[in-house]
């Protein structure tokens, strides 16, 4: 090899040892862009579920409503009701605060 040749690949070597050094401390930043496809996955649930809930839970008040109108009604499935429909619509939230109270 001759002389200007060494030069020449050291200095390729020097600009891509440059390139990666500059390069890395972007690397959390591209690992952290990455989206979980489990959490990808459960998000597209909830919003599925959630759109066939709220129909369901709509004829759900409608149905206890006239049932409480007609006098055949239990308190209990009332109750209920109203217990699972805040437990159905109010689930992210539910999440997050369990989550916060474990630090996680």
């Amino acid at each position: 090899m001759s002389p200007t040749c060494r030069t020449d690949a050291r200095r390729l070597t020097g600009r891509a040892a440059l390139l990666a050094a500059a390069m890395l401390p972007m690397l959390p930043r591209l690992a952290a862009a990455q989206a979980s496809p489990f959490l990808t996955g459960a998000t597209a649930l909830q919003a599925n579920l959630l759109a066939w809930l709220t129909p369901i839970a709509v004829i759900l008040v409608m149905v206890l409503g006239a049932m409480a109108m007609v006098n055949r009604m239990s308190w209990g499935w009332c109750i209920g009701a109203i217990v699972g429909i805040a437990i159905a619509f109010g689930a992210p939230q539910i999440v997050a605060w369990v989550r916060g109270m474990f630090g996680v």
